[in-house]
């Protein structure tokens, strides 16, 4: 019991010092808008080839959305010394990176889910895909946050290691870009996305096993 309460009380944490005391939510939200507002004006108003980048865009944005704040997903607390009482708390600090990381998705990559289909009419994305690209979001996102708690955790100790960060991860990123953007070209061209949402899942289910394990390891070593 007591341990559920510390779970919910550091994701409840977390969210809250995402949008304050130099949390980035805000610069990531702000960030995937006005990426996705100026691809209109790069690569020209016409319809259809904005219509035959849509997806790819979205996903590409949200991805490098995510990227900006993984740096910060566990040096804050470095940094202000409160890593050290989350490893001393009665959670596993296995738990304590699952809390932390389904926190980050919450604050930074759930409000650019929701954001998705309005700003895919400015790509003039086809309605009828506005719900798949939501579904993949929802479904291939938490990959994202997860495989990047993994390098945030492998870089705690470098500063300025979001640049790093990126190296490490970007490839490991690229399944979950090919499955999502397959998912909702499917549905745009009248196929089954059923595989393509079945290869999301397992891989953003993957990441949640393997990501608090190795995550937490690099964390104890980065703090001996």
């Amino acid at each position: 019991m007591r341990k559920s309460i510390v779970f919910w009380a550091l994701l409840k944490r977390d969210i809250v010092l995402a949008y304050t005391q130099g949390g980035s939510a805000g610069v990531v939200i702000a960030f995937f808008m006005i990426t996705l507002v100026l691809y209109p004006f790069g690569v020209g108003p016409d319809p259809i080839i904005l219509a035959n980048i849509s997806v790819g865009v979205i996903w590409v944005t949200a991805l490098l959305s995510c990227l900006l704040s993984l740096d910060r997903l566990f040096q804050m607390d470095r940094e202000d010394g409160s890593l050290d009482d989350v490893m001393m708390s009665p959670l596993s600090l296995e738990m304590s990176v699952l809390a932390k990381t389904i926190a980050h998705w919450v604050a930074t990559i759930l409000p650019i889910i929701i954001l998705a289909p309005l700003l895919a009419s400015l790509l003039n994305m086809p309605q009828e895909s506005y719900g798949m690209l939501l579904l993949s979001l929802a479904i291939g996102t938490p990959a994202l946050s997860f495989i990047g708690a993994i390098g945030a955790a492998l870089t705690l100790t470098i500063k300025r290691g979001s640049a790093l960060v990126a190296l490490l991860i970007l490839p490991l990123y690229i399944p979950t870009l090919i499955f999502g953007v397959g998912a909702v070209s499917a549905t745009t061209n009248d196929q089954n996305a059923l595989p393509h949402l079945l290869l999301l899942g397992a891989v953003s289910l993957l990441s949640m096993l393997i990501s608090p394990i190795a995550s937490a390891s690099a964390i104890k070593m980065a703090q001996e």
